[in-house]
């Protein structure tokens, strides 16, 4: 009964990020090890997840979500010791590295965040378990209860989902944007900055993409004010996915670059310096699909370059195509050892794209190429 419980509940959970790769059902096991998520990180690495729904009993109507409150199928939960024991199974077995848990909300939102934070108190306290936790808030959890779930979990998150409120009006009557959401992540920001311990990861969120007719500079606005406001460099952007027996069924999803798009953007905001309005949008607010944001960047303003790798400073660096932040950083690293480049072979050994950058850049002085668009 309990492996049933977690086939329904685990493959129930495969539409929340944890990721900063899109998210598709390969990062799933096979069936015969429901519940493990192949979380990647950004650096590279992939992380097996025990990723699991506490309940997907649930009061709200959300239009994209299989276990809306219209939905008829056999709801479905765990008790928080029978949840623990399948994760000290899979743990102590090595098929998980740490734990995910969120939950539908059956009515008081309280309720469902009590079950997952006691589930979180009794492995650090009972068990002993020093891993890796990540607890969903539910929207319009208690203070106090977001306080607890922080004191224990490593990471926490609450999905915003939308960028705006009319857009979040589309996907939901029962969720307040302002007051059940943003109050709640503006909360866990504020007890970050009292508590630096409490939640050491930090907390993130996720945005659906595609869902309703929220513009790119809509998500890219939104990302932004998170980064500025909350802390959050990366909000997950889920590339929309219409599920059977959903309101939204029919709905057609986003072409298949917006996501990824969306995240370059988003990384040239939050980590290389540039503002909303030098990202390359169309007359409707969308990102241009064919080329990657920051390409076109540099394509439109020819009269900042070439850059001479021996004299940029970090800022101008990191805007040429083809460098990225490290990159960038071990330029200036190897100039302040005295290095100075001389050959493009050079920059390649130290993770430049040369084929992307080489338009963009001169060494002492002599231009590489010459850039034509």
């Amino acid at each position: 009964m309990e492996m049933e419980k977690l086939r329904i509940l685990g493959e129930a959970s495969q539409h929340d990020l944890c990721n900063y790769v899109s998210l598709n059902k390969e990062n799933f096991t096979s069936p015969k090890l429901p519940g493990i998520y192949h979380a990647h990180t950004q650096s590279g690495c992939q992380v097996p997840l025990f990723k699991v729904l506490m309940s997907n009993h649930c009061t709200s109507d959300c239009n994209y979500c299989i276990n809306h409150c219209h939905n008829r199928f056999d709801r479905v939960e765990f008790s928080p010791q029978e949840l623990i024991s399948l994760f000290l199974h899979y743990y102590q077995n090595h098929y998980a590295e740490g734990l995910f848990l969120s939950s539908g909300m059956p009515g008081d939102s309280d309720v469902a965040m009590e079950n997952m934070v006691e589930v979180a108190r009794k492995l650090r306290l009972e068990y002993e378990y020093q891993g890796y936790i990540h607890l969903k808030v539910i929207p319009g959890a208690s203070y106090d209860m977001i306080k607890r779930a922080m004191s224990l979990a490593d990471r926490v998150s609450v999905n915003l989902e939308s960028a705006t409120v009319t857009g979040f009006q589309e996907l939901t009557s029962t969720k307040d944007y302002h007051n059940d959401v943003l109050r709640r992540m503006k909360w866990i920001g504020r007890l970050k900055r009292r508590h630096p311990e409490m939640a050491p990861s930090g907390q993130s969120t996720q945005l659906i993409v595609g869902a309703n007719n929220e513009t790119d500079h809509d998500v890219l606005k939104r990302a932004q004010w998170l980064h500025k406001h909350l802390g959050i460099n990366l909000s997950y952007l889920s590339p929309f996915e219409p599920l059977k027996d959903t309101p939204l069924e029919g709905h057609a999803q986003p072409e298949e670059k917006r996501s990824p798009r969306l995240y370059q953007a988003q990384f040239l905001l939050n980590s290389y310096g540039f503002s909303l309005d030098e990202i390359t949008l169309d007359e409707e607010g969308f990102l241009i699909l064919d080329e990657d944001p920051k390409m076109l960047w540099a394509q439109s303003h020819p009269d900042l370059f070439p850059v001479e790798v021996n004299e940029a400073s970090l800022k101008d660096l990191m805007r040429v195509p083809g460098i990225g932040k490290k990159s960038a950083q071990r330029i200036i690293e190897n100039r302040r050892r005295g290095v100075k480049f001389t050959e493009m072979d050079e920059l390649k050994k130290i993770g430049v794209v040369v084929k992307r950058a080489e338009p963009f850049l001169q060494l002492n002085h002599a231009r590489q190429t010459t850039l034509s668009f």
